[in-house]
């Protein structure tokens, strides 16, 4: 039976095809890329120590200034420290990067190329290329910020001789380019991060955010995550925000949960945020007041418990919190 299989799949000539008892690797997660919070990792993956499938398209998705840029730039910088053999290629149609940006951020930025891109055709046609030509033995990661902002050759072209018709070809272009893209990244093990916008959409009793540009990145991403914000002050000054990410779909972790990150100006991602409610939530910590009751039986303020994390958050402890957050955002409350 297997000689049979073996001699038809040879016939189809599908590059992606295998069987299964031998892994189809595009279609599995192959890895993780960490996001820099667990809390996070734990959201798209059941895994405080995994993260964004990294052979996948992985979206956020949010309103202006809710720190898509801020959040793709801290998962390239995670990225880029756990693959110290790797790069990142950024397709960056706002305009808004410079060299400065990036490496005030920490990121190494000789193992990043930014390349601006105007179209969809454009970054449909350069990314292609790059997983085409991609060698596995170097790990890339790539990026498009954002695909709200791209435009189509027909509508620049229409802008130039002034007329002012809309293209209404755009979401099927954009439909096209992710499907083309799917398969090709997940048998090359490339993980494409993409910003999105999101707006109201009204008519309805109770307004709810939807995703612009068309269901082609609805329907291709593996995960989407949805980012609103509130600011996050140490007195009267603000230090950063706090994002509310709502898992809006995923083919990994159960959809519709939420949890929230702390993004401050002068930290970056905070790794530990959101730990405290999942120890709490696990049995592990218990609220006593204004304070946190440990295993040990001290009590301590929850700023306490962040100005020194890793005093708290043993290994001990966060191999428990791992095992609690599998039955938390897992279906089936395990990853077997």
């Amino acid at each position: 039976m297997s000689d049979f299989l073996d001699d038809l799949l040879k016939v189809t000539g599908n590059e992606f095809a295998a069987k299964v008892s031998d892994g189809v690797e595009a279609g599995d997660v192959t890895g993780h890329v960490d996001t820099g919070s667990y809390i996070l990792n734990a959201l798209v993956s059941g895994d405080i120590y995994g993260g964004i499938p990294s052979n996948k398209i992985t979206a956020l998705a949010g309103e202006t200034a809710t720190g898509k840029t801020f959040f793709a730039l801290g998962m390239v910088k995670q990225f880029l420290t756990d693959n110290p053999s790797g790069g990142v290629l950024y397709f960056e149609s706002e305009s808004a990067l410079t060299k400065d940006m990036i490496e005030e951020r920490g990121i190494d930025s000789k193992r990043m190329i930014i390349l601006p891109v105007t179209t969809i055709q454009e970054f449909t046609h350069q990314a292609v290329k790059v997983v085409e030509n991609h060698t596995e033995d170097r790990p890339i990661m790539m990026c498009l910020d954002s695909l709200g902002m791209l435009s189509t050759t027909k509508e620049v072209g229409d802008i130039s001789e002034g007329k002012e018709t809309k293209d209404m070809t755009r979401a099927q272009l954009v439909k096209g380019s992710f499907r083309v893209l799917t398969l090709k990244l997940g048998k090359a093990g490339i993980p494409l991060l993409v910003t999105n916008h999101t707006y109201k959409q009204m008519g309805t009793m109770f307004p709810t955010d939807v995703m612009g540009g068309g269901s082609g990145l609805q329907y291709a991403a593996s995960t989407i995550i949805f980012l609103s914000k509130r600011k996050e002050k140490e007195g009267t000054d603000v230090v950063g925000n706090v994002i509310h990410c709502k898992n809006f779909k995923s083919r990994l972790t159960k959809e519709n949960k939420k949890v929230d990150v702390l993004l401050r100006y002068d930290q970056g991602l905070n790794r530990y945020y959101g730990l405290i409610e999942l120890a709490e939530d696990a049995g592990i910590f218990t609220k006593v007041s204004t304070r946190y009751e440990m295993p040990d039986g001290s009590k301590v303020f929850g700023k306490a418990i962040l100005s020194d994390p890793e005093k708290y958050f043993t290994p001990e402890i966060l191999d428990k919190l791992n095992d609690h957050a599998k039955k938390v955002f897992l279906y089936g409350g395990s990853a077997e």
